[in-house]
C-alpha cells in the first residue's frame, strides 16, 4: 500500500501472547492493542524462554507506544492493553472498546480499574463514573441471519440447545449493564478516552471506522466482545478484526469480505485448545477465512497469527486457508514471516 503502513511488533508467531501493530497513514500514527502475556502451559518452551519472549515484546510495544499519537484498544484482555503502565497513555487519544455494555464481567472489572488508574494519574478530581444509564439489548443472533440459518446436521440439536443457554447467560448480562455506573468518557489534559464501538474518527484524510461490538470467538461466548477496525486513506484499506478466533461465525467472515480491505490482520482458531475447539467449529473457521480469501478481490496480504501459533500443528490443522491464500495469489503469512523471521513454535 502507498498511503497506509503497518508494522506487526509483537504477535504469538514472536513467543508471547499479543496482536499489536503500529499503523501509519499520512495524518497520524496508531497503535492497537498493546499488550502481551506469556504463552501457556502447553506451549513447549520452558517458561524461563516464556517470560524472556513477553518482556521483549514489551520492550518493542512500549518502544511503539512512543510513536503513536492514537491508542486502539480493542477490548480487555491482557494480551492487548497494559492495564498498570499508564505513561504510555500520556499524550495519547485512546479510543478503547465501551465498557459499560457487550462486556463480561471479567473484562468489566479490568476496565474499572484501568480507567481508574488512568483518572487518578491525570485527572485529579474529575469523577470517572456517571449513574446507570438502562437500555434495550436485543438478541444478538437477530443480527447474524447466516450464522443464525445455517444448517449443521447433526449437530443442530445440540446448537440449539447451546444458543438458548447462551441468550439466557447474555439477558443475564444485559440487567447488570443496565445496573452498572457507567464510566465516562474522559477528556483530560494529558489523555483522551472515547469509547469506539461502532463509530468513526476522522484524522485529516484518514479514517477509523470501528464495528459493533462482535462475539470473541462462538455465538454467546463467554470470553466477551470485541471490536474490530478499519483504517482508510484514499481508498487504501487495513481491517484489524480483533479475537474473533479465526472467523467462527459466517456473518463477520462476510463482513469482512464486504470490507474489501487490501491488508487483513485476522486471528486463527486456537487450535491449540484441544477438545474444547469443536470439529464443526474448526471446519467454520476454516470455511470462513477460505470464504473471504476467496471474495475480497483487493486483498493481497493477510497476517494469520495470533491464537493460531500457540502450537506446532496450527499449519497443518488449517492447511485449507494457506492453500487458498497461495490459489488466490494472496500471500498469507504469520507476523513473524511477515518480519522475514521463522515463528518461534516452529523452531522448537
Amino acid at each position: 500500500m502507498k498511503y497506509i503502513t503497518f508494522a506487526p511488533v509483537w504477535f504469538d508467531s514472536l513467543g508471547a501472547k499479543s496482536s499489536c501493530v503500529l499503523v501509519k497513514t499520512p495524518d497520524v500514527s496508531i497503535l492497537i492493542d498493546p499488550g502481551i502475556a506469556a504463552m501457556q502451559p502447553s506451549f513447549p518452551a520452558s517458561r524461563a524462554r516464556k517470560m524472556l519472549w513477553k518482556e521483549r515484546g514489551a520492550r518493542a510495544i512500549k518502544k511503539a507506544c512512543k510513536l503513536a499519537k492514537v491508542v486502539i484498544i480493542t477490548h480487555y484482555h491482557y494480551d492487548h492493553f497494559f492495564p498498570r503502565d499508564m505513561q504510555l497513555y500520556r499524550g495519547k487519544i485512546l479510543l478503547a472498546k465501551n465498557p459499560n455494555c457487550y462486556i463480561n464481567d471479567s473484562q468489566r472489572k479490568r476496565a474499572v480499574e484501568f480507567y481508574t488508574r488512568i483518572s487518578r494519574t491525570y485527572g485529579e478530581k474529575i469523577s470517572l463514573f456517571e449513574p446507570p444509564s438502562p437500555g434495550v439489548y436485543p438478541n444478538p443472533m437477530d443480527s447474524l441471519p447466516i450464522a443464525r440459518s445455517r444448517d449443521f446436521g447433526d449437530y443442530n440439536r445440540r446448537r440449539k440447545e447451546l444458543l438458548a443457554l447462551g441468550l439466557r447467560w447474555f439477558n443475564s448480562r444485559v440487567k447488570r449493564w443496565n445496573r452498572y455506573r457507567r464510566i465516562r468518557e474522559l477528556n483530560l489534559e494529558r489523555v483522551k478516552i472515547r469509547w469506539c464501538d461502532g463509530k468513526t474518527f476522522n484524522f485529516g484524510e484518514t479514517s477509523l471506522r470501528f464495528t459493533q461490538p462482535l462475539f470473541h470467538g462462538i455465538e454467546f461466548s463467554r470470553v466477551g466482545w470485541v471490536v474490530a477496525v478499519v483504517i482508510e486513506h484514499k481508498r487504501e484499506k487495513l481491517l484489524y478484526s480483533s479475537d474473533l478466533n479465526g472467523i467462527y461465525i459466517e456473518d463477520y467472515a462476510e463482513l469482512i469480505a464486504r470490507e474489501n480491505p487490501d491488508a487483513l490482520i485476522l486471528d486463527g482458531p486456537p487450535t491449540y485448545m484441544g477438545f474444547m475447539l469443536t470439529r464443526t467449529n474448526l471446519q467454520r473457521c476454516i470455511e470462513n477465512a477460505c470464504r473471504v480469501l476467496n471474495v475480497a478481490k483487493r486483498l493481497k496480504l493477510v497476517i494469520y497469527d495470533h491464537h493460531l501459533l500457540r502450537e506446532k500443528r496450527y499449519r497443518e490443522k488449517t492447511a485449507r486457508v494457506w492453500e487458498t491464500g497461495k490459489r488466490k495469489g494472496i500471500s498469507v503469512v504469520t507476523a513473524a514471516e511477515y518480519l522475514g523471521k521463522t515463528p518461534v513454535v516452529d523452531t522448537l
